[in-house]
């Protein structure tokens, strides 16, 4: 059960720490090449569909497969700002046991909260988002015409992953991995650190 006045701190404490784990989404992953150019969160084709990949390189239509990476990626960076509202919203329902946790637990205990309580609702509302980008960037006709190129060719079994759920779920991921990362450098370095508040939550 919440303390008020104990939760009107955390709920101060809750937007200072949201912003600077935001640094490594927002202002990172939401712009341009923020996807594209981590090797870290980059997505790439899905799993079950690298042989889609490869067997294209390997007849000279890599510009085909080239262009869905891209689509993909250009897809998830547009979509990536909608996450900090429903991670705001998700400290705002912080308890003192979760502050307790945070402050005294792993070195991304504050990812894991987030993770925990935030993860399905981003999910649920990335999707729409991502399927809405992945139309803008062209992705959809990107990912089409390799899926059709592909099945034209003799003697392979014919594929058609769902795009959007695994750009929605590769998004997600790179989302929570760069914010664990971020939450570590705020933790081992105090010029990471932004306001006092925020020194309190991580015991400084």
């Amino acid at each position: 059960e919440q303390n008020e006045a104990f939760y009107d701190n955390y709920l101060e404490v809750g937007y200072d720490l949201s912003k600077i784990l935001f640094i490594a989404t927002a202002n990172n992953l939401g712009q341009i090449d923020g996807f594209l150019a981590n090797a870290a969160v980059k997505i790439l084709f899905p799993p079950e569909a690298r042989k889609i990949e490869s067997t294209l390189r390997s007849l000279g239509m890599g510009s085909v497969c080239d262009q869905v990476i891209t689509s993909v990626n250009r897809a998830a960076e547009a979509a990536v700002v909608e996450a900090k509202p429903i991670f705001v919203e998700a400290i705002k329902q912080m308890t003192i046991t979760d502050a307790i946790n945070i402050l005294t637990g792993d070195k991304d205990a504050a990812t894991q909260y987030l993770q925990r309580t935030s993860g399905q609702v981003l999910i649920a509302k990335f999707e729409p988002i991502i399927q809405s980008n992945l139309q803008k960037a062209n992705a959809t006709k990107y990912w089409s015409d390799a899926i059709k190129a592909y099945n034209a060719l003799p003697f392979v079994q014919k594929m058609n992953p769902n795009l959007s759920q695994y750009v929605t779920q590769k998004a997600t991921d790179g989302i929570f991995l760069m914010v664990a990362i971020e939450e570590g450098k705020i933790r081992e370095n105090p010029a990471q650190r932004v306001g006092s508040v925020l020194q309190d939550v991580f015991g400084w």
